[in-house]
């Protein structure tokens, strides 16, 4: 099957590819001697991690070798505790070390946690230097490859440190997608169950009907629902690409209580897509309180993410906790929660809603539990 490809057009920056394949982590060499910010780079700086770097990083450096690249690489611990400002610090200064130039590139070899970390790399080292995204899960594939966002954790928080940089190149091999457990499948499924929630119903009922398929792993669903996903993420950033103007901020639906469960459960306990889930679930309970939320889209939701290997969580935390770690998030505006609530399928508002009303829906989520 040829390769998709999917151009994400964003005012302001230079146009680039998104190419999703099995074979085009064969072709990654091939692909940069194209682009021409990257065409002539006197070195890559290949970055990615332990998971990452058994089963991959030979094949992603003998490719770019062939093209006639010298490639030089970084492997960090697997794991959210490698998106800090101290990695960061120790990938500079390797950078450094190497002699790279700003006529360098960064190519991310990994999951969302890589990604994150050497687009950040990228955009701060000499200022910015260009970077490719050849995501390897397929959480990484349908949301954090695309758009420009980049970012590392602090001690108080996910991502209150990063930068808004667009790769010049995504590289989505379906092929690597086989060594993905169970798990992160369905993280990467609920990224894609947000975006049909959020965008159309012609998503949400693709996906509806195609639930079957793509946990069977079958190759064009999979395309498919990577290209899909793609196509409604890079047209929301077009419209807000630094998130300044309210729409962007539709992406980040289930997120609000879903950070918060990853926060106060610690980071690895469940995986970031069950918590997005958890939130969706959550959100939709709370729009009917809000914007008048219809039972139907409540129950269809939970019947989609069931299947997609996504059931409720069996966790909780006392809603004064969950409200407190809410208020930690950087979405919080002048001491205010916001959430995306969707009314619909494709029709969604963003609401800053009050303590009161959070709590109540808070203490039923608890004793749903």
């Amino acid at each position: 099957m040829p390769a998709t490809k999917i151009v994400v057009n964003i005012p302001g920056e230079t146009p680039y590819d998104v190419r999703i394949g099995a074979s085009v982590l064969d072709e990654l060499g091939a692909s940069l001697r194209k682009l021409p910010k990257v065409a002539e780079a006197p070195q890559l700086l290949m970055i990615t991690d332990s998971n990452v770097a058994p089963l991959y990083l030979e094949a992603a450096k003998a490719s770019c070798k062939d093209a006639g690249f010298r490639v030089s690489d970084i492997v960090v611990p697997a794991g959210e505790d490698s998106k800090s400002v101290e990695v960061a610090g120790e990938i500079w200064a390797a950078a450094a070390d190497l002699g790279l130039t700003r006529d360098c590139a960064v190519v991310a070899l990994g999951g969302g946690v890589v990604g994150d970390l050497a687009g950040f790399i990228a955009s701060t080292y000499m200022r910015g230097i260009p970077f490719v995204q050849v995501p390897t899960t397929l959480l990484a594939m349908v949301d954090s490859s695309v758009g420009g966002k980049t970012g590392v954790n602090l001690p108080a928080g996910k991502n209150l440190v990063g930068t808004f940089k667009q790769p010049a190149f995504v590289c989505a091999s379906t092929a690597v997608l086989a060594t993905l457990d169970a798990r992160e499948w369905a993280c990467g499924c609920a990224e894609i169950a947000k975006s049909a929630v959020i965008d159309s119903d012609d998503f949400f009922f693709w996906l509806s009907s195609h639930t079957r398929q793509l946990m069977a792993r079958g190759g064009s669903t999979v395309t498919e629902a990577i290209a899909r996903s793609v196509v409604f993420k890079a047209g929301v950033v077009a419209q807000d690409k630094t998130e300044s103007c309210g729409v962007r901020e539709c992406l980040n639906y289930g997120h609000t209580l879903g950070h918060a469960v990853e926060a106060l459960a610690g980071y690895g306990t469940f995986s970031h897509g069950a918590a997005v889930a958890e939130g969706m679930r959550f959100a939709a309970r709370l729009g009917r309180e809000v914007v008048g939320t219809s039972e139907e889209l409540v129950t269809a939701q939970d019947e989609l993410l069931d299947a997609l290997g996504l059931p409720a969580l069996a966790w909780s935390a006392p809603a004064e906790d969950m409200l407190a770690a809410m208020k930690r998030d950087k979405k919080t505006r002048a001491g205010e929660v916001r959430f995306v609530l969707p009314r619909d399928v494709g029709d969604w508002e963003l609401v800053a809603v009050p303590d009161d009303v959070i709590l109540e829906q808070l203490r039923a989520w608890e004793a749903s539990k």
